[in-house]
């Protein structure tokens, strides 16, 4: 694999300023029943700076015990927070979202050094959360159902739509703040109390979260265990007082949530990986494509799992298509997030998850893939990988099938419209997906045949909180962000009343 244009980027460092202050920071301990607690018995780990690779934070350590106290907290609170009128849950969630906003620059900066976010992601990180809890604050209030009637003789049918109870939510290291959002704020419109467990790495904003909003909510009603997954998110799903495990990860960490929570029978929502096609027909508006993917295939990174990573193109326009994203991505900028607003690419969030991705890149050779630009790690400490394109990448290559979860965009080619529609979904995941054609009745064609939750045309990577996300095969079931997630998170009860005379 030649990898020529590695120096094609320049990565700019901080001039020395810190990112966080005194006080800053939250308590190295889990927040349940409403407080912190004290000196955590499972110890504390360290929180790296994926910038520098040094630690700059702790967090507890939690255990099956922790997780224990936090469900009891919240089985506790469940039955008086169930019976708060919707429009005093609204209230609270509309308290919720102002909090956040009073503390935009602290979670926007916390965020930043937890993941090594550049400013431009964080910021947008944050300005969703605040608009998922106004969101989900007016949904609450405006839920349907079924009408009540008569479907038998005499007998009047009446649904009702009731909370599930106890929630326990695992939340990914790749959007510590928004997932967490995504899954609190609809858990509690819909009436539930919840422990969630952030990724043992980057829990800091969600502790944050917690800290800034404990007077507004009951305690008990939102409790957050920090620690490793085989740990606290083994129990939380296999824990028998926890009606429903809700996890955003991997497709593997979907699979060992669900065989856990089968034990239980409770219900499971998971929202996991994807790979994203995006098929680019010969009638495409190549420039408006490329400028499109330079945001949506390496924004956070390329850690996004609805991240533009695998392009597949018309073989007459495929050679013009890879020059422009070529030229696209040779201008991203790269670097720490105090080296300036418009840093585009900061560092992968962890060592581990660094040398994942340089594998991919080094097997990506063994399979004949070609590097366009990028391909290697940038010099210095941190976690920093180039923006790559990987081209002549043939059908079935590992690079084109698995989610790498970095800054690297594949590039394969397709004769006809059939063709690309059976490559596009001959991936085990199907999360979503892009269509660009400047043809209506194709896009229309395309996007229906596509095996995906969400399929855009003639964009990528938009999302808005009145619109669902979620995945089809793969990529997990249940629904994130909408009024469809007030659904997952609530049960139905029919109600059927005699009145005959």
């Amino acid at each position: 694999m030649t990898v020529s244009d590695q120096t094609a980027f320049s990565l700019r460092r901080a001039s020395g300023a810190a990112l966080l202050g005194p006080g800053d920071l939250p308590p190295a301990a889990h927040f349940i029943d409403g407080a912190f607690g004290e000196d955590p018995a499972g110890g504390v780990a360290d929180v790296v700076d994926p910038c520098s690779e040094q630690a700059f934070a702790k967090v507890a350590v939690g255990s099956a015990e922790d997780v224990d106290a936090a469900v009891a907290a919240a089985v506790a609170a469940k039955a008086a927070w169930r019976d708060v009128l919707p429009k005093e849950r609204s209230a609270i969630l509309h308290r919720i979202a102002d909090r956040v906003a009073e503390h935009y620059d602290l979670l926007v900066r916390l965020e930043s050094a937890d993941t090594g976010k550049p400013f431009a992601v964080s910021r947008d990180d944050v300005d969703s959360t605040i608009d998922c809890f106004r969101f989900m604050a007016g949904a609450l209030r405006a839920t349907t159902t079924m009408a009540a009637g008569d479907y038998a003789q005499d007998h009047l049918s009446v649904i009702l739509r009731e909370p599930l109870g106890v929630v326990g939510v695992v939340t990914p290291w790749n959007y510590p703040l928004l997932m967490a959002a995504w899954k609190i704020a609809p858990i509690l419109a819909a009436g539930n109390t919840l422990v969630i467990k952030p990724a043992e790495q980057t829990s800091l904003t969600t502790l944050k979260f917690a800290e800034l909003t404990a007077d507004l909510l009951p305690a008990g009603v939102l409790n957050v265990v920090t620690g490793k997954g085989s740990v606290v998110g083994a129990r939380l799903a296999e824990h028998p007082d926890v009606d429903m495990i809700a996890l955003t990860g991997s497709v593997g960490s979907g699979r060992i949530v669900a065989r856990a929570a089968a034990e239980t029978l409770k219900r499971v929502h998971l929202e996991l990986g994807g790979k994203a096609p995006v098929v680019i027909f010969d009638d495409a508006d190549l420039d408006a494509a490329a400028e499109s993917l330079r945001t949506a295939s390496f924004w956070n990174s390329g850690q996004e799992c609805g991240a533009a990573c695998r392009v597949l193109v018309h073989e007459s326009v495929a050679q013009a298509f890879t020059d422009r994203l070529v030229a696209q991505v040779r201008g991203l900028a790269v670097g720490e997030p105090l080296a300036g607003d418009d840093i585009e690419i900061g560092p992968l969030f962890s060592r581990e998850h660094y040398d994942r991705v340089l594998g991919y890149l080094a097997r990506a050779a063994d399979d004949g893939a070609r590097v366009a630009v990028g391909g290697s790690a940038l010099p210095g400490p941190g976690y920093f990988v180039a923006p790559t394109v990987l081209t002549d990448v043939p059908e079935g290559a590992e690079c084109a099938r698995e989610e790498i979860f970095g800054p690297v965009v594949t590039v394969e080619t397709f004769a006809g419209d059939d063709e690309a529609i059976r490559r596009a979904n001959d991936v085990p995941v199907g999360l979503a997906a892009s269509v660009w054609t400047e043809n209506a009745r194709r896009s229309h064609w395309a996007a229906a045949r596509i095996d995906a939750g969400t399929v855009w045309v003639n964009s990528h990577l938009i999302i808005a909180n009145e619109a669902p996300w979620g995945g089809f095969k793969g990529s997990g079931y249940g629904r994130d962000l909408s009024i469809y997630a007030l659904d997952d998170y609530s049960r139905t009860k029919h109600v059927m009343h005699n009145h005959t005379r």
